[in-house]
């Protein structure tokens, strides 16, 4: 097992290269060795793309003119399971039988109704040897976003704000108040490349007027989320400015006006972040950052339904105001980023 270890940890560098760009596929690494050599390497790019595994096989396919004496000698590395259905692209179990390879790794099952261990049995039926959980763990874990969709029916779900030393979220009257340095808010940037959607109240959108965009980091800009309940926000806010898909969620109506998409919910006395949660994932929401204010993390803390958090504790001191949420979880990691100090909680 050391040995295929060393190949998976290999699929799982590769895989979250699609970081932020396949959801809401999972992401996926495959590659492709014999004797003790990779010949051919590859992974999920883009939703809708080719998969992992048709481009470590057209990898080795460009790259050496006996691939197909060469694939009846190898073994394939997937970290997810090769999919036994047609979606958007064929299914993969096929092309490793197309292509006569004797032996498939696999780090962990699918979760997908469609595919969970149906790719396995097409294989194994072909005759192809399948060994099963190499890294198992951590194969879930790269994709626990996917995972989280497919079996809770909801985004994944991550909570950030910032908190003074003293444990203030903001000043008592609710006033945009900075916290935190400028490597913590690039870094923010940068989380919201990888994630789906963003999801704030409507008196964090309202006082801070904030665009929820990527401007200090790369990649795309996430989808937008408020909360607006009697839809008392002025369309002119940077929200509203169409330039990606923004869900508002309220009581009043359900209607579609370009980008800005109206969802009501049927009552928001009980069950609201139920409600917008599972609306987010007939979305293809796969994960979700909720950014605040205070109400709205401390609401969806109350369910229950968040799997990680994201907290900055920076030095500045309010000796009043509004108190920052507090969470019970497994913290993970605890570090320094500039002056600040960045908290990761998980909800196991």
């Amino acid at each position: 097992m050391p040995g295929h270890e060393i190949y998976m940890r290999r699929c799982l560098e590769l895989a979250e290269l699609g970081k932020g760009l396949v959801s809401p596929n999972p992401m996926v690494g495959a590659v492709i060795v014999l004797d003790g050599k990779i010949i051919g390497e590859g992974y999920h790019q883009k939703y809708g793309g080719a998969h992992a595994e048709v481009n470590a096989v057209n990898q080795l396919i460009a790259n050496y003119d006996n691939y197909a004496e060469l694939f009846k000698n190898s073994t394939i590395y997937v970290s997810l399971e090769p999919c036994a259905h047609y979606g958007k692209t064929p299914p993969c179990a096929d092309l490793i039988i197309k292509h006569q390879i004797p032996k498939v790794v696999v780090g962990c099952r699918d979760p997908f109704d469609q595919v969970n261990g149906k790719g396995i049995e097409k294989l194994q039926a072909a005759g192809v040897e399948v060994v099963l959980g190499v890294l198992e763990d951590e194969c879930r874990w790269l994709n626990r976003r996917f995972f989280t969709r497919v079996q809770k029916h909801r985004p994944y779900v991550i909570l950030k704000w910032a908190q003074t030393q003293d444990g203030y979220f903001a000043p008592a009257d609710g006033t945009q108040f900075w916290i935190t340095g400028n490597e913590s808010r690039k870094l923010v940037h940068q989380w919201r490349s990888e994630e789906d959607a963003i999801l704030i109240g409507n008196k964090t959108a309202a006082i801070d007027n904030p665009q929820l965009n990527v401007r200090y980091g790369e990649g795309r800009s996430p989808r937008r989320a408020v909360i607006d309940r009697k839809l008392q926000l002025d369309t002119s806010l940077h929200l509203f400015d169409q330039s990606v898909d923004t869900f508002i969620f309220n009581e009043i109506k359900t209607d579609v006006d370009g980008r800005n998409k109206y969802i009501g919910l049927e009552e928001f006395d009980n069950y609201v972040p139920q409600y917008i949660l599972y609306q987010l994932y007939l979305q293809d929401v796969q994960s979700v950052i909720i950014e605040g204010g205070a109400h709205t993390l401390n609401t969806f803390i109350k369910a229950g339904l968040w799997d990680e958090g994201r907290v900055f504790t920076g030095k500045v001191i309010l000796n009043d105001g509004i108190k920052a949420p507090q969470i019970n979880g497994t913290i993970d990691d605890d570090a320094l980023l500039g002056s600040d100090r960045l908290t990761i909680f998980y909800n196991k």
